[in-house]
């Protein structure tokens, strides 16, 4: 039985990773959308139906849930996806809860008025078209008040990494963190709002200082993830994990490999 993994590239592979630690016991199927990636670039149109039929396809190799461990996507399509209608026993979820519930310290299901919260300066790193739908803030407004929200979109990032150009990824990272803080010097948090940027969270911090707590998505999303099949085994769904694309799939496995230092085998989707 497989939970599945949506990601437009090998981000997701940050989420893998720590889901995959988090509960050994679960078969997960990951599915990049190589052949389409980066999704950050793309129109919300665009995204909406890349997202959509991939979901689908997921949907049709056993999945009962599918997480979208990209932003961007959660940005644009999760919340038309979801007021589209699933099929019955189907569940599409994205990435957002988790930093939310992590920064405003409640829980999603909490649905009181938005309350004042510790952190009032928070800096937000994503893709141009996350940054572009606004989908975070609106998100935090329901749940927090007197947050102000700087965000940067980290434009050639996802480029850099998927082609395994780490040395250009620090120098766009560092470009960005110092772009953001001249227009906030001094964020408390700061939220990395893609999933390929844990890869260089500990340039992110540096970067920023070791005062500013950085959110990562991760731990995060595993601990919800965790929580959330406690509470709905039947989720679990009936397919076979493994590893798909819709790129080559020996590309993208022997990035796949460098990115988790592990033997990863893709087919294609």
């Amino acid at each position: 039985m497989a939970v599945g993994i949506f990601d437009s590239g090998l981000g997701g592979l940050t989420v893998l990773n720590a889901v995959q630690e988090r509960l050994p016991d679960v078969d997960f199927l990951y599915y990049a959308d190589s052949a389409h990636a980066p999704y950050g670039v793309r129109d919300a149109e665009d995204i909406y139906q890349l997202t959509k039929a991939a979901v689908e396809d997921m949907w049709s190799k056993g999945c009962n849930l599918v997480v979208l461990a990209c932003n961007t996507a959660s940005a644009a399509a999760l919340r038309r996806m979801q007021e589209a209608g699933v099929p019955e026993g189907k569940r599409v979820l994205g990435v957002f809860v988790p930093l939310i519930e992590a920064l405003t310290e409640r829980q999603w299901g909490d649905n009181s008025p938005p309350r004042e919260v510790e952190t009032k300066h928070v800096a937000l790193f994503a893709t141009p078209a996350t940054v572009a739908s606004r989908a975070f803030q609106r998100e935090l407004a329901f749940r927090a008040i007197g947050v102000d929200v700087e965000a940067q979109a980290c434009g050639g990032v996802v480029d850099a990494i998927e082609d395994g150009d780490m040395i250009l990824a620090e120098a766009l990272v560092r470009s960005h963190v110092d772009a953001l803080k001249r227009k906030m010097p001094e964020p408390q948090a700061a939220i990395l709002g893609c999933t390929h940027y844990p890869l260089m969270e500990e340039i992110f911090q540096a970067a920023l200082g070791r005062d500013v707590q950085v959110f990562s998505q991760g731990r995060l999303v595993a601990d919800s993830l965790a929580d959330y099949l406690e509470r709905h085994p039947q989720m679990m769904g009936q397919g076979q994990g493994g590893y798909y694309t819709t790129g080559m799939p020996a590309r993208v496995s022997d990035r796949a490999t460098q990115f988790l230092r592990r033997e990863m085998i893709f087919q294609a989707a």
